[in-house]
């Protein structure tokens, strides 16, 4: 089955985001408030400068013990190697990423690294149902 859209026709456009700046704690009760495992981190611009994990916020509780620090801040915590797509990628080409890493989502950029959206395992498993709707079953 092939996939004709892109990125952008199935991308989360609103997405819940933290700062570098931000409290961990308070993005713990971000992930939690929003049931999502993970969000991005962008500076004041807007523009994307990682992605935060629960895995990485569960640094903060080896952290505390480990360091006896109380918290931490989300720069101190997240991840910086990131994989983004462009908002005009194709989907197969996302689901390839998706496929061959553990990532659960996608982070969506401009050209100048602005975050645009956020694409998920979810959206394309929704695209490909999208497909099958309008096209029918493969014969």
């Amino acid at each position: 089955m092939s996939l004709p859209f892109k990125v952008e026709d199935f991308m989360v456009r609103k997405v819940v985001t933290v700062t570098p700046e931000t409290d961990a704690h308070d993005a713990i009760d971000r992930l939690l408030r929003h049931r999502i495992s993970g969000m991005p981190v962008v500076d004041a611009s807007g523009r994307l400068v990682g992605m935060l994990s629960e895995r990485d916020c569960l640094k903060t509780l080896t952290n505390a013990q480990y360091y006896n620090m109380p918290t931490a801040l989300v720069r101190d915590l997240m991840s910086t190697a990131l994989c983004t797509v462009p908002p005009d990628t194709g989907l197969m080409e996302v689901a390839e990423v998706f496929v061959c890493n553990r990532f659960r989502r996608v982070p969506v950029v401009d050209a100048g690294d602005k975050l645009v959206g956020q694409i998920s395992r979810r959206d394309v498993l929704e695209a490909i149902q999208h497909m099958r709707a309008s096209h029918g079953p493969p014969v």
